[in-house]
């Protein structure tokens, strides 16, 4: 049959019927295989229960349903808004880090306005779900300045505040959901306004194990489970708690500055981000990364977000999950000393300039939670079988070590592979080596292996490619290994011809049926 011929016979249909059939994955390790579709894993066992005695003392919390989104027949009201005050007796501390898409939407760019102004102090953050209140125009900032006045009306209501017009506010917002929609505001700020005192029939801020969970739950758009932790810490000998919740499943591939960050990308060489994309984003995409983290050590403003933003690069801004950045991503953390001695008049905060060693100790001990609850969405990704670590070894720099570890994370190519459970370490090198660096690969230097999970009867990594050396690969090990659930890819960069020795580590999860199914019909 001639090129361009449509097929006039039953047989000839029959053939290239068989033929398609046959397709071979190309450049695959292992042999040809009908790909399975496989439902993806419960993610129940990572709902867990927090402890009360590992709760921030200090905060009280709440999640309510306003009616943005849509009742289901024979469930519970879906929680949509969630309220956390913070009732200390010392100034209460606040940091964040916002999206830098250039179409950030109005809560993102109200809370950078709030911080700014305040030189880092707020006592309340209002969270909404169902609705993202992005690219919504003025309406979009009015709306969003209305959910803060509201947080400060609660405030003053529990005398924690002045409610004095024209004052500093203190409160910050974030939302979540549908893009290009605006909010349904009269509904949030008639539930914001029960909260107003303990009088009140409706009145339920709490400090208990159950009011984080409600406040949880109320981040939820497309998750399966409330990703909620908590722990506790010493610093100089002193003991303090931490508790922290975030949301996300899909739109997931955060890039987050502080409050001083300008929105938008510039792509000006190998050191700069990617270039935003100069279109909007189209209506009806959901977003987001979103999370909240309370703690009561006492912790200066700017060491505060110092902090954070430390933390941030190494958590959620190393986390992909179908390599799309949202337009409200944001976390925030506040601290508000209520762990110390509660008759002391007056606070000592930490200070990375007046006391560095507590400062470090206290970042470390925030990069490792931000870490944990940055797991926790990817394990969440949307219809995601695996949950893989890529750690990118031996660079020049964080940066290119990084770089690297973003570029393989967000791979289509890779990701489709690891749901195949396929060793396909060509794809791994191909985004490996396309990826711009400070300094050029030498691919002699590479070398590549899969890592089972710790927790694997046999941990023993297979090695694929070492010093750019194709390795025999054990194709029975191989498919173990990306059998599981859990694993880790491991790129090592030999130093890139200068003796680097950083390392940086990314999680990502893999692409399945599951994941076009939600994002083909999320609004409908």
């Amino acid at each position: 049959m001639s090129a361009g011929m449509l097929p006039h016979t039953l047989s000839e249909l029959t053939l290239m019927t068989s033929r398609s059939a046959l397709i071979k994955r190309l450049s695959s390790t292992s042999a040809t295989t009908t790909i399975t579709i496989k439902s993806t894993p419960s993610k129940d066992h990572f709902n867990v229960p927090v402890w009360e005695s590992t709760l921030p003392k200090g905060y009280l919390l709440t999640g309510l349903y306003s009616g943005i989104k849509k009742l289901k027949p024979d469930s519970q009201d879906p929680l949509d808004v969630a309220l956390v005050v913070s009732t200390s007796p010392h100034p209460t501390s606040a940091a964040a880090c916002f999206t830098l898409n250039a179409f950030r939407a109005a809560p993102v760019v109200v809370s950078r306005e709030v911080l700014q102004k305040n030189g880092g102090r707020a006592r309340a953050v209002v969270v909404n779900s169902g609705c993202a209140n992005a690219v919504t125009g003025k309406k979009g900032i009015e709306d969003a300045w209305e959910m803060v006045k509201a947080g400060d009306a609660v405030l003053a209501s529990h005398g924690l505040r002045e409610d004095v017009p024209g004052e500093t506010t203190e409160t910050l917002v974030m939302s979540t959901g549908v893009i290009g929609v605006n909010l349904p505001i009269s509904k949030i700020l008639s539930a914001i306004s029960t909260q107003r005192g303990p009088s009140l029939s409706s009145y339920s801020l709490s400090p208990t194990p159950a009011a984080y969970d409600a406040a949880a739950r109320a981040f939820m758009t497309t998750d399966t489970f409330p990703k909620l932790r908590a722990r506790s810490f010493e610093i100089n000998g002193k003991t303090y708690r931490m508790a922290g919740m975030d949301k996300g499943a899909g739109m997931i591939h955060p890039r987050m500055g502080d409050a001083s960050s300008s929105g938008g990308l510039v792509h000006a060489s190998a050191s700069a981000p990617a270039t935003a994309s100069s279109a909007p984003p189209a209506a009806g995409l959901h977003a987001t990364l979103l999370g909240l983290i309370l703690t009561d050590a006492p912790v200066s403003p700017k060491s505060l977000q110092s902090a954070l933003t430390y933390a941030v690069e190494r958590s959620f801004n190393s986390i992909s999950i179908d390599g799309d950045m949202s337009t409200n991503d944001t976390v925030i953390v506040m601290a508000n000393g209520a762990g110390v001695d509660a008759s002391a008049a007056k606070v000592a905060e930490i200070d990375e300039l007046t006391d560095p060693e507590a400062y470090v100790a206290f970042r470390e001990h925030l990069t490792s939670f931000a870490i944990d609850l940055a797991k926790l969405v990817v394990r969440d990704g949307e219809g995601a079988t695996k949950f893989v670590g890529v750690c990118v070894q031996n660079a020049s720099t964080y940066a290119d070590a990084h770089r690297v570890a973003s570029k393989i994370s967000t791979s289509a190519l890779v990701k489709t592979a690891l749901y195949g459970e396929d060793a396909n370490w060509g794809r791994i090198l191909s985004s490996t080596g396309s990826t711009p660096l400070s300094i050029p690969l030498d691919p002699t230097l590479v070398s590549v292996s899969f890592v089972p999970s710790p927790t694997s009867s046999d941990p023993t990594p297979l090695l694929v490619l070492e010093n750019g050396e194709p390795v025999g690969v054990d194709e029975e090990r191989a498919s173990e290994i990306l059998g599981e659930e859990e694993f880790e890819i491991r790129v090592d960069l030999g130093g890139q011809g200068v003796g680097g020795s950083e390392a940086a580590k990314y999680w990502t999860c893999d692409f399945s049926y599951e994941y076009v199914k939600i994002n083909g019909d999320y609004r409908t």
